[in-house]
């Protein structure tokens, strides 16, 4: 399956989660997970997308190496991420256990998005995307 898929398919899931987890704090009155309903959504849903459009219109063929880890670096991130917030704004555990976890969580993330402005910079600008997007094409 390519990566732009890859993407979309994850990205729609974490949608379905966080529209979920926003329903079910609505019916509650219970809005203790905000900062988790807004992290699932915002790190998982929109930049999921936003790498699915990358991947299909800007990536003509991208290093397969860099692409698998900056996905799989992504994608755990974002679910310790999302797990350590459930877990904190729930008052599982404390903010002393879940910090360190968050911040490296956090620091994947941001390696995630700088693999891929590295693999953005690598890929040819005559990438079949980048041709329909501008009109480059001939």
């Amino acid at each position: 399956m390519k990566f732009d898929r890859q993407y979309l398919l994850w990205g729609l899931g974490y949608a379905v989660l966080g529209m979920g987890l926003g329903i079910y704090m609505a019916a509650s009155m219970n809005h203790g997970q905000l900062v988790t309903h807004a992290h699932i959504l915002l790190v998982g849903f929109v930049v999921s997308f936003v790498y699915a459009l990358i991947h299909r219109l800007w990536l003509a063929e991208p290093s397969r190496l860099v692409a698998r880890t900056q996905f799989v670096l992504h994608q755990l991130s974002a679910l310790v991420l999302f797990s350590g917030l459930a877990l904190l704004y729930g008052g599982v555990l404390p903010d002393t256990t879940l910090g360190p976890i968050l911040g490296t969580a956090s620091v994947g993330v941001l390696t995630g998005a700088l693999l891929m402005i590295y693999m953005v910079l690598r890929s040819p600008a005559t990438a079949p995307g980048v041709k329909a997007v501008t009109g480059l094409a001939s």
